[in-house]
């Protein structure tokens, strides 16, 4: 059976060797405070999502919450500084 399919080279090359480039480790890093407060943050969410919500449970929410807010200004701060460093 012969095939009647022309040959195309693929749309997308391959990527099956590459990796994250160095830039994008370091984004990731700078960005670890946050990436591990919301995760933190869903955490207690998943927890409290099959039962009653005690006193002590809001508090945990309340700090998770209050966790990745800090960790946002902090790294929305960094990046800031970064900024003005380029720019100097």
């Amino acid at each position: 059976m012969k095939l009647i399919v022309p040959a195309h080279s693929p749309v997308t090359p391959d990527m099956t060797d590459e990796g994250p480039t160095d830039a994008e480790l370091d984004a990731i890093e700078h960005e670890l405070p946050l990436i591990t407060a919301e995760v933190e943050l869903l955490d207690v969410q998943i927890a409290l999502l099959d039962r009653p919500v005690t006193a002590l449970d809001e508090r945990r929410l309340r700090r998770a919450r209050r966790k990745v807010l800090n960790a946002r200004t902090e790294v929305a701060n960094r990046t800031a500084s970064v900024r003005e460093g380029d720019a100097a």
